[in-house]
């Protein structure tokens, strides 16, 4: 699927989840699982505002640099 692709799918019928880490009103961020395997970002206090939308590729990379710490210094 092309990136361009990604954003085409309706985010009303995506399945949106919070981390477990979140509570109450806590500023936060969902996730959904897009249909190609790629993945979808958005902010929970705005569910109708912008999402972003990354490749199973992109999301790989992340999650590695995640996992590596190369976000700590953030």
């Amino acid at each position: 699927m092309e990136k361009a692709d990604l954003y085409s799918i309706d985010p009303t019928r995506l399945s949106w989840q919070k981390s477990s880490f979140t509570a109450g009103d806590s500023q936060c961020f969902e996730l959904a699982p897009l249909p190609a395997g790629g993945v979808a970002v958005r902010d929970s206090k705005n569910p109708s505002g912008p999402h972003l939308c990354f490749t199973p590729g992109e999301w790989q990379a992340f999650k590695s640099g995640m996992a590596a710490g190369d976000f700590d210094n953030l």
